[in-house]
């Protein structure tokens, strides 16, 4: 089967940008070549990716649908070339791995600085990716492998677990639930709290776990990143619900991360791997450093300041 890809790329463009002139420009082309290049995707496919007004560009059920796979192929696709390119112009050895912006944020960066320090000829291109992204990069071999979370849409991954973690509360270390220690589900019903976006994959486990009761929370606000979730909470405005190992304890000023109970829910951080593809010795390597940095991650009491130091 053909695939546009140049129609694709021109999609992409499009809907990461919201506009055809951004998208034009960014690709260096006309707006009528990347019209036609849209036009000519969707009469391939069958189905309209976007709506086009005065005003905006919007994405249709299809096209939201299609956005996350063509992202994913189309880095797959890039990876390889780049890996291509640089086998052949004789440079530095490079792996690429996949991982969790929680996880790529807040200790990846410590097993890197370790492994540029073991290896110091190897490079490291990271897709801080959101899990089906991972999985898909694993499965199309532009990543070796990938951290992300138990998910029934990688049957055809090798998955192994990594490590489980709980849910906690970020709130500032002057709030009434501090003393306690922990905190209870249903004394958060009426405070306010910051959502994260469903794409980050964690909304859904806490929307599953909580069922019915989810809807006497006052969800007041939706952020797409944990790091905004986090500058609300030091301003005051609000509490938000994040993985334990999202957050480095001696980075947030002011706040603390408690306990969530009744009930408490967790998530099992895995490693994506492709089936019958041994990792390289480099890619092993990294990945070895990256489960000893989690597994060291030391839990003090509630509100205390405690990661491992630096390898």
């Amino acid at each position: 089967m053909r695939i546009d890809f140049l129609g694709l790329q021109a999609f992409l463009a499009i809907a990461e940008r919201g506009s055809f002139l951004r998208a034009a420009a960014h690709l260096n082309l006309s707006q009528t070549a990347l019209s036609h290049r849209l036009r000519k995707l969707e009469d391939d496919l069958g189905v309209r990716l976007l709506i086009r007004t005065t005003r905006q560009v919007t994405l249709t059920p299809d096209g939201e649908a299609l956005l996350p796979k063509a992202r994913t192929a189309l880095s797959a696709l890039q990876g390889e070339i780049e890996t291509l390119r640089e086998k052949a112009r004789g440079h530095e050895a490079r792996i690429a791995i996949g991982c969790l912006p929680t996880i790529a944020a807040s200790h990846l960066p410590h097993a890197l600085k370790t492994f540029a320090e073991l290896h110091p000829g190897v490079a490291v291109k990271v897709y801080d990716n959101s899990a089906s992204e991972i999985a898909g990069l694993v499965r199309a071999g532009a990543a070796e492998f990938g951290i992300g979370i138990v998910t029934a849409a990688v049957w055809d991954l090798d998955m192994t677990p990594l490590r489980k973690e709980q849910f906690v509360l970020l709130c500032p270390k002057g709030h009434p639930l501090v003393t306690e220690g922990s905190a209870s589900w249903s004394a958060l019903e009426g405070v306010p709290l910051i959502r994260i976006s469903p794409q980050a994959g964690n909304r859904a486990l806490i929307d599953d776990a909580l069922g019915s009761r989810r809807e006497a929370l006052n969800w007041r606000y939706e952020v797409q990143h944990i790091q905004t979730a986090v500058s609300m909470v030091q301003a005051g405005i609000g509490l938000t619900v994040v993985p334990d190992l999202a957050l480095e304890r001696n980075r947030l000023s002011g706040l603390a991360l408690l306990p969530l109970r009744n009930p408490s829910i967790t998530r099992t951080l895995v490693v994506f791997t492709k089936r019958g593809t041994p990792l390289s010795p480099a890619a092993s390597a990294l990945l070895d450093l990256v489960r000893a940095r989690l597994k060291a991650r030391r839990r003090g009491k509630a509100g205390e300041d405690r990661d491992p130091p630096d390898a």
